[in-house]
């Protein structure tokens, strides 16, 4: 852009550079602002120079991150300008300024029509700059057809029907509707013929995205494609400036072989031979290099057309080069190409009979696990365990345990499972297996899970002939002088279970194996030493008739913990004191543990659920997999007879990664400690629900209820039982809350049923209720709040007959909030409902929220919804009925800030002192009446709870003027400045807005608080309110 001439806007950018800090800038861009206000104020007295100077500096000033609320209008007025240097300006600061929801865009959508259908190029390509960078859907319903003229129009310059091809392509991602499948099949066929390689280039992105939405209107243009690549292939009439390092058109290469894996197959023998000729020369032609550029250029052709053999399902022959090829790249020096060869070799696992190929080269990869990139270490070691076999097993697992002594700690973990996975699915033998396990977890005994060990436990007790030597390696590993915990918790139980069986070797009696165990106990936590008092009881009845040191000194470890504050330690210390006077019945009351029923391996499960696709989603066939999760699936149960009633449903429950062996205890926040706790039927007053599947309970009985009933006709609002929320359908807007955010390119077609910001209003009161609702899926949550812990449960409902797949929800914690989400099964199955707990606990005071993460795919619409979760401020409220006593004394010993802070609130929606009190009382703080001598005042009290302050006590006061409801005087008082300030401000958010369309059944009503700032604190005046902005 040329700029000279302008010497007021030279002069401008000279002071911003010559600032010599921050505070110098900010003054000297207020200055020029108030002064460009003022200008525009007066906007008859402007020249077009002059206007055009004042908004490059609005563009500059925006350019350095200050916000500029003002001059819209005029950017948006120099698009009509006759002259190209307004124009310019103009169509550049407002894609620069205005977003696509901005008003004033709405005002230049006649302009920029007529810039397009005109016959000035310049002009065309200005306008079509535009509408490409804002996009939006009042462009596309709009601009689209004029959009697709130029495109098509043969007499159009190459540049515009290049820019033409892009902006549809941003319009048709904003819209899918804006362009006609049936119509746009030999439209597009035609584009493809293009011999201008820029035209071809900008039509084929848009191919890649049509073909994406819908490939069956499309199947006339794959023999384009493959006439595409031929052309490129063979370097016939490609003009010198699209030729990369000798190769032709790189990028054109890669989107046509991208357009052509969205094809499921190609069936006509000619095209097909085509296509493998023309591969068949790219994995031939390509090598490693010394020039980059040029590696990289070729290595993205070649490895888009390795995807396209495998989503092809070549010959052998060619899956064979595929491989050699790859097996090449993972041994040169240079680690992108090792990276993407490693990368691509796994993908190449899923090809079938290549695998015996790959393993040629196990030794290449084991070397890449020493690699000193993380990345390379972590595609090699998922490329060891796809590869793994019978055949290789012992070998892989043995470098995998070597490895593991040096490898990173980031790396450990996912290490530790790996090797695991493979010992139990191809162990030769179950004491080789039991060998690896235990030097797992000497090795890395912080990175194994719980879930490792107790299966070794479920092996061992299923095979009586394992059990004698399971138990004396875990006595060899206690003769170590440092051992894990983990090694403590996994010996115990063996020990405890069959030491018996080695009663005949030596330093194998009753008395040295209770020695050698009760030396680990002063190292062990609490959470080990249940394990180890069940194994002093084993070792006590299989001593039967017991020695009587031994028994004095079991028996003095009991009397020991009977008064630990542990509960369930102190309640086997009592159990087991007891039961160990029972003599010889001790034999059958601790009997050994019975075998285990057979069922799938937690840990293989595991792997099969985390196990990622590396791949595009368009390279490689979709491997027919759901998700399991830890959640409840609720689903309908048809009765041997007759028409299922509408309140009976099934609770299924799903396998999680460790629902073998980990349950819930029954108190809503008792640890996980009771492995064998059986699930019970959960019986609700609108519908019965039986337990199917007897897999352990991953929630309290109490969260276990129906919330959200699932029946009726798709695209109905399903209601809760409050009826919160009313069924009005809308959109909701984007400033009270948060609206449909798209996926991706992929644009949200699906609308909310009801306001998103009323439903989160609601459940800020209530700890039950809709969250979101539109006409596929339903959200609802159910919470129990004890000082500062939460537990939520989301109930992920599917209204409709046909699955919810690709279902996603992540979890955007603030600071202040430790928050653990249960795995979200990837598909919800037709008419059923998932439930997924939730944990919260609050680690200190503050007022912002956790945000879900929520994306699923019906059908063609792809809808990613951004929700705040109601894990608020008052949640962690406590009331507690304070007497003038305790008030006062309180109160004086907390003498002024940062302790006790007080504010003049103006704004307040006026309301009687009843209604104030309500709405405190709906806020978890309670109303003290009778302590301020003035009947117009309000006292309140509660205690807030967090990790940082334990229990806290708040007391509020407010003052207000029966004369003036408008504004009131606001004291807040407690032991915690960060609790005072945000308590304060979350209090003063719910006077000065308040939202009256929901009405609590109360005889006074509630009016529902909702968080925004005071008026009183914005300025009238724009400069003013920038100012302090910045």
């Amino acid at each position: 852009m040329a700029l000279s001439g302008m010497r007021g806007l030279s002069v401008f950018i000279s002071d911003i550079r010559n600032c010599q800090n921050k505070e110098q800038e900010r003054l000297r861009v207020d200055k020029e602002l108030g002064n460009i206000r003022t200008r525009f104020k007066n906007e008859k007295g402007l020249t077009p120079y002059e206007k055009k100077k004042y908004v490059w500096k609005m563009l500059y000033i925006y350019m350095l991150g200050y916000d500029v609320d003002f001059g819209h209008m005029e950017a948006v007025s120099l698009i009509s300008a006759p002259k190209y240097p307004e124009k310019q300006v103009g169509y550049i600061v407002t894609s620069s300024l205005l977003n696509e929801n901005h008003d004033f865009l709405r005002l230049a959508i006649n302009t920029v029509r007529n810039d397009i259908v005109g016959r000035n190029e310049t002009f065309q390509c200005l306008a079509l700059t535009l509408v490409g960078n804002i996009g939006g859907r009042d462009f596309a319903e709009s601009l689209a057809p004029d959009v697709q003229k130029l495109l098509i129009s043969s007499s159009c310059r190459p540049l515009v029907r290049k820019k033409a091809a892009l902006c549809l392509l941003r319009l048709f991602r904003k819209n899918p509707d804006v362009v006609n499948v049936d119509g746009w099949s030999d439209r597009m066929a035609q584009l493809l013929d293009e011999r201008d390689l820029g035209v071809l280039t900008s039509s084929m992105s848009l191919f890649v995205a049509l073909v994406s939405n819908n490939h069956e209107s499309y199947w006339s243009c794959l023999p384009k494609c493959v006439k595409t690549l031929e052309r490129l292939a063979r370097n016939q009439d490609i003009p010198q400036e699209y030729t990369y390092y000798g190769i032709p058109s790189p990028w054109l290469q890669v989107k046509t072989m991208r357009a052509l894996q969205y094809f499921p197959t190609i069936e006509d023998p000619n095209t097909r031979r085509s296509l493998f000729e023309v591969l068949q020369r790219v994995l031939m032609g390509t090598d490693v290099v010394k020039n980059v550029n040029k590696n990289n250029a070729s290595h993205a052709v070649l490895f888009e057309a390795l995807a396209l053999v495998m989503h092809l399902d070549a010959e052998k022959e060619m899956m064979s080069q595929c491989v050699a090829l790859l097996g090449k790249f993972i041994a040169v020096r240079e680690p992108n190409i090792r990276y993407l060869g490693l990368e691509n070799m796994t993908r190449m696992l899923m090809v079938t009979d290549v695998q015996d190929i790959i393993k040629r080269h196990q030794a290449q990869i084991i070397t890449s696990l020493k690699d000193p990139d993380i990345s390379i270490r972590r595609r090699a070691l998922d490329l060891l365990y796809g590869m793994c076999d019978v055949s290789n097993a012992k070998d892989i697992v043995e470098e995998l345990l070597q490895y593991l002594a040096t490898a990173d700690f980031a790396m450990r973990e996912e290490l530790s499972l790996k090797a695991a996975i493979l010992a139990e699915k191809f162990a030769p033998d179950l004491s080789w297996y039991v060998d690896v396990i235990l030097q797992l977890i000497d090795k890395a005994g912080d990175f194994v899970s719980d879930d490792i060990w107790f299966r070794v436990v479920q092996f061992v007790t299923n095979n009586e002939d394992l059990q004698p030597y399971a138990a004396l390696k875990a006595r060899e590993y206690l003769d170590k002088p440092a051992i894990h915990e983990t090694m403590v918790k996994v010996s115990a139980y063996l020990l405890g279970e069959y030491s018996h069986l080695l009663a005949r070797r030596p330093g194998c009696s009753p008395k040295e194996i209770f020695s050698i165990i009760h030396e680990k106990l002063p190292t062990v936590s609490t959470s080990t030493i249940p394990i180890l008092l069940s194994t002093y009881a084993k070792i006590l009845m299989h001593s039967q008739p017991p020695e009587p040191e031994l028994q004095n000194q079991i028996w003095a470890i009991f009397s020991k913990y009977e008064s630990c504050i542990d509960a369930e330690i102190q309640q086997r210390a009592v159990e087991y004191f007891a039961l160990s006077r029972k003599g010889a019945a001790l034999m059958d009351i601790l009997a050994e543990m019975p075998k285990f029923p057979e069922r799938q391996s937690s840990l293989i499960k595991k792997a099969e659920d985390t196990e990622a696709d590396t791949a595009e989603q368009s390279a490689i066939k979709f491997r027919a997999q759901q998700q399991s999760s830890n959640a409840l699936v609720v689903t309908d149960q048809s009765p041997a007879n007759g028409t299922p009633p509408v309140s009976q449903l099934s609770l299924v429950k799903i396998p999680s990664m460790s629902s073998e062996v980990r349950s819930l205890s029954a108190g809503l926040f008792a640890s996980c400690k009771d492995h064998n706790t059986s699930e019970q039927g959960v019986t609700q007053a609108n519908g019965t629900l039986s337990v199917v599947d007897p897999q352990p309970s991953s929630s309290s009985p109490g969260l276990l209820g129906d919330l959200l009933a699932i029946e009726g006709p798709p695209g109905v609002a399903v209601q809760s039982e409050h009826n919160l929320v009313s069924g009005s359908e809308g959109a909701s807007d984007a400033e009270d809350a948060l609206a449909l955010a798209p996926v991706g390119e992929q644009a949200n077609t699906v609308q909310p049923i009801g306001d998103i910001a009323e439903r989160f209003n609601a459940l800020c009161l209530k700890d039950s209720g809709v969250l979101y609702e539109d006409p596929y899926v339903q959200i609802g949550i159910k919470a129990e709040w004890r000082v500062h812990h939460g537990r939520l449960v989301l109930f992920l409902g599917n209204k409709n007959t046909a699955p919810l797949v690709s279902v996603q929800a992540l979890i955007l914690p603030p600071t202040h909030l430790r928050l653990e989400l249960s795995l979200v099964p990837d598909t919800i199955p037709p008419r059923a409902q998932v439930q997924c707990p939730l944990e919260v606990v609050n680690l200190r005071p503050s007022r912002d929220v956790a945000v879900l993460d929520f994306s699923y795919r019906f059908g063609t619409n792809v809808v990613n919804v951004k929700l705040r979760l109601p894990a608020v401020l008052n949640k962690f409220l406590q009331p507690i009925p304070v007497s003038a006593e305790e008030f006062f004394p309180q109160w004086r010993s907390l003498s002024g800030p940062p302790l006790k802070l007080q504010e003049v609130v103006r704004g307040v929606r006026p309301m009687s002192l009843m209604e104030m009190a309500s709405l405190f009382n709906s806020f978890r703080l309670m109303v003290c009446p009778g302590l301020d001598p003035n009947a117009n005042n309000l006292v309140a009290s509660t205690t807030f709870y967090s990790e940082s302050t334990r229990a806290m006590l708040c007391l509020v006061r407010v003052e207000t003027d029966p004369a003036d409801r408008s504004q009131l005087r606001m004291t807040v008082a407690s032991g915690d400045p960060t609790l005072t300030f945000e308590l304060k401000e979350f209090i003063k958010e719910q006077l000065v807005s308040i939202p009256t369309a929901l009405q609590p059944p109360a005889p006074v009503p509630t009016p529902q608080a909702q968080p925004t700032t005071s008026p009183a604190a914005v300025s009238s005046d724009p400069g003013a309110m920038l100012a302090g902005l910045l």
